[in-house]
C-alpha cells in the first residue's frame, strides 16, 4: 500500500497560504482545518495553512512525510442520520520546525497573503516567560514565537497597516485571546521593541477570544488498517472525531467577512461575547472529561463511553456534571440540564473510541482551569467540598505516580516540573505530604490551595482511600 503523499495522490489541491498554524496535534487537523478545506469547498477562501510546531518535540517531520495529507473520520449522528465518513484534508501546504529552521519560521512574516494565526498550545501554551529572549532561535514560549513573527512582520513592511494579521487562539483559556494580547504586550515591553511597533500591533492586528468544541478522540488505533484499506493509502497521521463541531468567535462582522466560514454552513459562530458559550461548555464537558479520565483509567476502563456506561464510574461522571458542576453556573437550570443531557449523548457516542488516556495530556494545568473555579464555587455556595470533584484530583495525582496498571505502564504527560514534582513527592510515600505538597505548589495553581477550607484533609484521605483500597472502592466511598 502507497504511503500517503502529494506524489501518491497527485489529485490533492494546492492553495495560497493565508494562514499560520501554531500546533499540529489531532485537534487542530480535526478541527481548525477541516473547518477551513470545509470553506474552501463552499466558498472562495482558497486558503492553506503552514504548521508551525510549537515545541522541540513534534510530529511535523510525521507531516512533511505526508505533505500534509491525512484522513479525517467523521462519526455520529446528524439531524437523526448516521454519518460514519472519511475524507481526505489537503489544505495543510507544509510543516516548519522553528527549532530546526527559525530562517523559515521568520520567512513567514515575509508573504504578504498571510492574514491569519491560529493556534492551540494547550492550556499551558499560553503564557509569558520572562527568561524568553528576543534574540532566541526561537523563544521557548507561544505568545514569545508569536511576537518574534509580528516584528519581523511590522519591519519587513514598514508598518504597513494592511499587513496586520488576526490571531484566533483556540487554548481552552476564559478569554483566551485577551490573556494572548497580555503575554504579547508584555514581551513587546520587555524586548523594548518600541511604540511604533506597539502600536502596528495594537491598531492593526486583532487578537480574538474564541471557544471550540468537538470530541477528537485521536489517531483510531483499533481500525486504522481498515480505513487505511478503505482510502487505498497507508496515512499515519489518520485522525477520528465526532460530527458536532461548534466553533465561537467574538469578533465583529468585518473578520466574519474575512473568514466566511460561518457562509460554508458550519457551526461557526460570530458574536459579541463568547463567556456564555464558554462557561458552560467548558464546566459541563470538559470539567467531567478531565476528571472521569484518571478515575476511570485506575478503574480498569479505557475509553470515556466505558467510563459512562459503567455502573459504579458511570455515578461518579452523574454525580460531577449534574450534582456539582452544573449547581455552580448561572444559566437556567432546564437549560443547563438540556446541555449536560446533550453532552452525555456525545460522551457515549457508539462510533467514536475516546481513549481516556488522551485527554490526561497536562492534567494539571486542566484542572485548573476547568475544575477549580467550580470546586471553589460550589464549596462557597453549599459550604462543602464537592465530593466528586476533590476524588478526581486525587486520581490526576495518583495518576501522576506512575507505575503500571496491569501490563499497562503509567507515563504521566505534562509539564517536566510538575512530572518531578510529583515523582518527589510520592517517593517520601506519606499521603499526608503528597497532598499538601501538590497543593503547596503556586506555579502549578497561581496560589496556594491548602488555604481552600478542607481541602488538604479531604484529598490527603482520598489518596490513602485509594492507596489502600483502589480507585473503585474509593469512587463508591462519594455515591
Amino acid at each position: 500500500m502507497e504511503r500517503l503523499n502529494r506524489t501518491s495522490c497527485p489529485a490533492a489541491k494546492q492553495y495560497t497560504e493565508k494562514i499560520i498554524q501554531f500546533g499540529e496535534g489531532n485537534f487542530l487537523r480535526a478541527f481548525v482545518d477541516w473547518i477551513v478545506w470545509k470553506t474552501n469547498q463552499k466558498t472562495d477562501f482558497n486558503a492553506s495553512v503552514v504548521v508551525v510546531q510549537p515545541i522541540d518535540r513534534g510530529m511535523v517531520e510525521m507531516l512533511g512525510e505526508q505533505d500534509g495529507l491525512y484522513h479525517l473520520n467523521l462519526q455520529g449522528i446528524d439531524k437523526g442520520q448516521r454519518v460514519d465518513s472519511i475524507e481526505r484534508i489537503d489544505v495543510i501546504s507544509r510543516g516548519i520546525n522553528p527549532y530546526a529552521e527559525f530562517d523559515a519560521y521568520m520567512k513567514l512574516a515575509e508573504q504578504p497573503e498571510i492574514r491569519f494565526i491560529i493556534s492551540n498550545t494547550t492550556e499551558a501554551g499560553i503564557a509569558f516567560d520572562p527568561a524568553c529572549k528576543f534574540t532566541d532561535a526561537p523563544a521557548s514560549s507561544y505568545p514569545g514565537k508569536l511576537v518574534q513573527l509580528l516584528y519581523h512582520r511590522f519591519e519587513y513592511f514598514k508598518g504597513d497597516p494592511a499587513k496586520g494579521l488576526i490571531i484566533f487562539p483556540c487554548e481552552l483559556i476564559f478569554l483566551n485571546g485577551k490573556e494572548l494580547k497580555r503575554c504579547i504586550r508584555e514581551y513587546i515591553k520587555l524586548w523594548n521593541l518600541g511604540e511604533a511597533f506597539s502600536a502596528w500591533f495594537e491598531n492593526h492586528c486583532g487578537v480574538y477570544c474564541t471557544l471550540v468544541d468537538r470530541i477528537v478522540p485521536g489517531y483510531p488505533r483499533d481500525n486504522a488498517a481498515e480505513l487505511c484499506e478503505k482510502v487505498g493509502y497507508e496515512d499515519r497521521l489518520l485522525v477520528k472525531a465526532e460530527i458536532f463541531h461548534l466553533w465561537v468567535i467574538e469578533a465583529p462582522k468585518e473578520i466574519a467577512a474575512e473568514f466566511p466560514a460561518d457562509k460554508a454552513g458550519l457551526n461557526v459562530l460570530f458574536v459579541p461575547s463568547e463567556a456564555p458559550y464558554h462557561e458552560r461548555k467548558v464546566t459541563l464537558l470538559n470539567g467531567p472529561h478531565t476528571v472521569l479520565s484518571p478515575v476511570g483509567y485506575l478503574s480498569g476502563l479505557d475509553t470515556v463511553r466505558e467510563c459512562c456506561e459503567d455502573p459504579v464510574i458511570g455515578r461518579f461522571v452523574d454525580k460531577v456534571m449534574y450534582e456539582e458542576l452544573m449547581q455552580t453556573l448561572n444559566l437556567p437550570e432546564a437549560e443547563l440540564r438540556q446541555f449536560a443531557d446533550s453532552v452525555k449523548e456525545r460522551f457515549v457516542n457508539p462510533f467514536v473510541k475516546h481513549f481516556v488516556t488522551s485527554i490526561m495530556l497536562n492534567s494539571f494545568p486542566k484542572f485548573k482551569t476547568r475544575d477549580l473555579p467550580g470546586l471553589k464555587t460550589y464549596l462557597e455556595r453549599k459550604g462543602a467540598l464537592p465530593e466528586g470533584l476533590v476524588l478526581g484530583l486525587a486520581g490526576i495525582v495518583t495518576y501522576y505516580k506512575g507505575g503500571k496498571r496491569g501490563d499497562d505502564e503509567i507515563v504521566p504527560n505534562d509539564d517536566a516540573a510538575i512530572v518531578k514534582l510529583l515523582a518527589d513527592l510520592w517517593a517520601a510515600g506519606d499521603v499526608r505530604k503528597v497532598a499538601e505538597g501538590v497543593l503547596a505548589a503556586e506555579f502549578i495553581w497561581g496560589e496556594n490551595l491548602n488555604a481552600v477550607p478542607g481541602l488538604t484533609d479531604k484529598l490527603a484521605a482520598d489518596l490513602a482511600l485509594i492507596q489502600s483500597q483502589g480507585m473503585r472502592k474509593a469512587v463508591e466511598s462519594v455515591l
